[in-house]
């Protein structure tokens, strides 16, 4: 079993869409993520915090995997679905990894995750 957890302050992220944009939108998010969530700063901040987590669960930091490779986005009941793609995918495999658990909250000012993989 693995963990992974990561807490951010969301005010870093509305800073740095201030700053930076699009750039920085489509540097960290998918295409499906910022379809879904651009507008949404408490939104953006917990699927930070949820790349980072699962990045933490993989052993290697964000670096190793991309940003992108680390996709989370809302089921039908509205629980967070985490899909790995490219360098993420292949650690997970390697790592022997087949179902993972994510928990994501957030309040005014931070924004947590957690994730749990087996």
């Amino acid at each position: 079993m693995r963990t992974g957890v990561d807490l951010i302050e969301i005010e870093r992220i509305v800073s740095t869409l201030e700053r930076f944009g699009d750039r920085f939108l489509r540097r960290v998010y998918t295409p499906r993520e910022i379809a879904a969530y651009a507008d949404r700063p408490g939104s953006l901040a917990a699927r930070w915090a949820a790349k980072e987590a699962v990045a933490k669960a993989l052993g290697c930091g964000i670096g190793a995997v991309a940003w992108t490779d680390i996709e989370i986005l809302s089921g039908p009941d509205g629980e967070p679905e985490l899909h790995l793609h490219g360098a993420a995918a292949a650690r997970s495999e390697a790592l022997g990894l087949q179902s993972w658990a994510l928990s994501l909250s957030h309040t005014h000012e931070h924004a947590v995750a957690f994730v749990v993989a087996q």
